[in-house]
């Protein structure tokens, strides 16, 4: 068997907040002590609806800033810009003449993208879940971190490896296996607890972003929507309680706790006493993201160091596979 290698992306979005980071960052920092990681900034994803080139270089720096502030070690894992591994590009579309618009039809994902309009989506978003296929194929990857929405896609990878290994006679790609992480902590609204947490909500109340500092996410703690009842002491108690319901699973998923610790610890008491420590715990844990989010701000030339540094990695990685795709089918 070879050695376990696991490759994720993620879109580069801007004003990042604790929803992302324990939606998928956190999950990432641990990754990268399990085994081979690279990581990447699906810059190349994020194309195929409009962006305004300005925003979407910013956004990309952003992503990348946090992440390493979030605690990826570009020393342990490879951490780069999609397309500063031209790879990506070319065996997507090597793969295009292997992917069948049967199969492409089949995806859930466009038909939700693209609503009403399907006519008038780009070709990229119909057809992104084949550059997906060429992220992870290039690096011969073993694992796939996925979730519900993208395991539909992770079996399209598969089936465009097999093929493509059939039809040329060669065992050129490793089928990729999933691996459905933990549950992803779905961080809800500090103002709605029915609604997620948002960069887009205009509300700077209703979410913790990375760049706060400690005084500031105290006091959105401190604020935060919650009823009258003190806390229950089982899960089934936070029925019909979804603001109780998000501050307790945000403090669960801070401390690697499930809900019915963190209520066994704190069930029977108020918000009075639950919010300040559900405040100092973020402050404790985010507080050093935001300072050294603050430094890379500060010093692009280091970030832009440790993306070329990835880059270089990802692309020597990258170099076999795609060759040999090209050779196999006689190009």
């Amino acid at each position: 068997m070879t050695h376990k290698r696991t490759v994720s992306g993620i879109q580069p979005t801007g004003n990042l907040h604790l929803g992302n980071y324990l939606g998928a960052i956190r999950r990432w920092v641990q990754m990268q002590d399990e085994g081979e990681c690279l990581f990447f900034l699906a810059d190349l994803h994020a194309i195929t609806v409009h962006n305004d080139p300005t925003a979407l270089r910013n956004n990309i720096r952003e992503m990348a800033a946090a992440l390493v502030a979030c605690g990826i070690d570009p020393d342990k894992a490879v951490l780069f810009r999609q397309r500063d591994v031209p790879a990506h590009a070319e065996l997507c579309w090597l793969l295009n003449g292997t992917a069948r618009i049967g199969w492409l039809n089949r995806m859930t994902q466009f038909k939700e993208k693209s609503g009403k309009n399907r006519e008038g989506a780009s070709i990229g978003l119909y057809g992104y879940p084949v550059l997906q296929a060429a992220d992870v194929l290039l690096y011969q990857t073993t694992h796939v971190p996925v979730g519900e929405d993208q395991k539909q896609h992770l079996e399209l990878a598969r089936d465009i490896a097999a093929k493509f290994n059939t039809d040329f006679g060669v065992e050129l790609f490793t089928l990729p296996e999933p691996v459905i992480g933990g549950p992803a902590a779905r961080v809800m609204s500090l103002r709605d607890g029915s609604a997620k947490m948002s960069k887009s909500d205009p509300s700077d109340m209703s979410r913790i972003n990375l760049t706060d500092d400690a005084e500031t996410i105290m006091s959105k703690v401190r604020k935060a929507k919650t009823d009258p009842e003190p806390l229950p002491d089982t899960v089934e108690g936070l029925e019909g309680r979804p603001e109780a319901r998000n501050l307790v699973g945000i403090y669960a998923a801070m401390t690697d706790a499930t809900p019915a610790e963190v209520l066994a610890q704190f069930g029977g008491q108020g918000f009075g006493a639950f919010k300040p420590a559900l405040g100092e715990l973020l402050a404790g844990k985010l507080g050093p993201i935001a300072e050294r989010l603050k430094e890379l701000k500060a010093n692009p030339a280091e970030l832009d160091a440790i993306l070329a540094k990835g880059a270089e990695k990802a692309r020597a990685l990258a170099a076999p596979t795609l060759a040999k795709a090209y050779d196999a089918m006689g190009l």
